[in-house]
């Protein structure tokens, strides 16, 4: 594959000798006169590396710097100048540039920048590898031990950042990740089926922070000591996906990142509403029935999140006003963004943003979606590129000019479902994919927490049910009926409901704007 070169230049036709010079090596070059063209390239297309001149009428080089940065951090990006001026010389110590060339440039100039710049990231992709294969040995010793809840995050995290620093290495190491990988959702589905249940009870010594007490432990202290906080729940967004949003937010924010886990299963109508009433579901169906059971459609069972914050909030003695907003589509996000300012009025503002929850169960559905977004990497890159260009981004960088206190988390992640297994029960059976409940459920194997009393785990029992079964891993549940075509189906979906890493250790971070530091 030929190596795309973005040459920004506003006499780029004096440079034409040098093009046809780069494409006799076999390079390929789109040349374009100004910052904006450049800027509306590398939205559209996909390239290696950028050639950028300093002095450009309009948008000027460093400018588009910034620009290109913001949409593609990795990117390598050549200044060309007329001079070693000391603005160049910070830019290029700060990272943001990855070299810089002083005109008049020669061709062969350009190749050996070239050749240097990319050679670097092979020489990367080895380092990582090395570095990787190094650990090994230490992580798979440590998924087998008797790990503590914070243990396991600190394996999460490790995988995790390994999955993301070798996602453009060779295959075959991937491979090797991926195993691994799936043998420690092994062992975190083992750990969790003995350990979970004793967690929900409030004389349980050390447990994780679970999804009833991130309101009261990472919310309202901010509120308490008077500071404007605005809180934001993107659904079923998995950690690796918010490095990737965290990377885009770094320059405007000081950013602390913790961990949580999500209760079971993790679904939104029992994690989300639990987030927001700071209560179990078994605990808001007897406590607020009004506000829980709303028929039979699952996914009406948030319809109360508003007034379940407001109950929690009466439960702590906090008479502050609040708002809430749930954004489903680009126009409601468009009117929260225009409408910001209002919301830092109040001492706290609430927002769930579904996109990424809709991106996944859109991909299960759609062969384009899948093509696009093949694999884990894919859908990493995918969910960045709609960060990016979100009215949620846009959001974020206003709120980073105000005095506030902005709290970013999810109610559960999701999992890519590759194993099926068996599942048998009768017809009054919830249809989730990651966890049922019905009468007598059962499931073929190891692959499930079979849970035989629904209340000592904190849940109701809707209709005539009697149990639940969680799977674990990255199975997926299928009826005998029409199992192979069920099986075809799901098989390769981002799911959730379930018991994995990916799926319950979750990250809720602090933003503090650094203007305001």
């Amino acid at each position: 594959m030929k190596t795309r070169i973005l040459w920004a230049d506003d006499e780029i036709d004096q440079l034409e000798a040098h093009i046809i010079f780069l494409e006799n090596k076999d390079f390929e070059v789109s040349p374009v006169t100004n910052g904006e063209d450049a800027i509306t390239l590398i939205k559209e297309e996909s390239f290696d590396i950028v050639f950028l001149d300093e002095q450009m009428p309009g948008m000027d080089g460093l400018a588009v710097l910034n620009r290109i940065k913001t949409l593609e951090p990795s990117l390598p990006v050549v200044m060309i100048t007329k001079s070693e001026e000391e603005s160049i010389m910070e830019e290029a110590i700060g990272g943001k540039i990855s070299d810089y060339l002083i005109k008049p440039v020669n061709p062969n100039q350009i190749v050996l920048t070239i050749k240097r710049l990319l050679e670097q990231q092979r020489i990367r992709n080895e380092q990582f590898a090395q570095s990787y294969l190094r650990e090994f040995n230490k992580i798979s010793d440590r998924i087998h031990d008797n790990l503590s809840w914070n243990e396991w995050i600190t394996i999460y995290k490790q995988l995790t950042r390994w999955d993301v620093d070798l996602e453009s290495g060779e295959e075959s190491l991937r491979q090797v990740l991926g195993d691994q990988y799936r043998e420690a959702n092994k062992m975190f589905g083992e750990f969790i089926t003995k350990q979970y249940q004793p967690w929900l009870e409030k004389e349980t010594p050390d447990r994780p922070p679970l999804s009833v007490d991130l309101v009261d432990e990472y919310v309202l202290p901010h509120v308490k000591n008077g500071q404007t906080t605005l809180f934001f729940i993107i659904d079923c967004m998995r950690y690796d996906q918010w490095m990737m949003f965290e990377n885009l937010l770094s320059d405007s924010y000081s950013i602390d990142t913790d961990f949580y886990y999500s209760i079971l299963p993790t679904a939104t109508p029992y994690s989300r509403n639990a987030i927001f009433s700071g209560l179990y579901p078994l605990e808001i169906e007897n406590i607020y029935p009004d506000l829980w059971d709303q028929g039979e459609d699952e996914r009406s069972l948030n319809q109360y999140e508003k007034e379940l914050m407001r109950a929690q909030l009466d439960r702590k003695g906090i008479d502050q006003k609040i708002k809430y907003e749930k954004v489903l589509n680009t126009e409601q996000g468009r009117a929260v963004a225009q409408d910001i300012h209002n919301y830092i009025q109040e001492p706290l503002s609430t927002f769930v943003y579904n996109f990424v929850d809709t991106l996944v169960h859109s991909r299960s559905d759609s062969d384009v979606l899948k093509e696009i977004a093949p694999d884990v990497p894919a859908f990493r890159s995918l969910t960045k590129t709609w960060f990016q260009h979100s009215t949620l981004y846009e959001i974020f960088q206003m709120l980073a000019e105000e005095e506030v206190v902005v709290v970013v988390t999810t109610d559960h992640g999701a999992v890519r479902a590759l194993h099926d297994t068996e599942v048998k029960g009768d017809r009054n059976t919830s249809t989730s994919l990651r966890y049922k409940y019905g009468r007598n459920l059962t499931v073929e194997d190891n692959s499930s927490i079979v849970i035989e009393n629904p209340e000592e785990y904190k849940l109701p029992t809707p209709g005539y049910s009697n149990n639940y079964i969680i799977a674990k891993e990255d199975y997926y549940f299928v009826y005998p009926t029409n199992y192979h075509e069920y099986q075809n189906r799901y098989r390769d979906s981002f799911l959730h409901g379930g018991a994995s890493m990916e799926e319950m250790i979750l990250p809720i971070a602090t933003l503090r704007p650094k203007s305001m530091l």
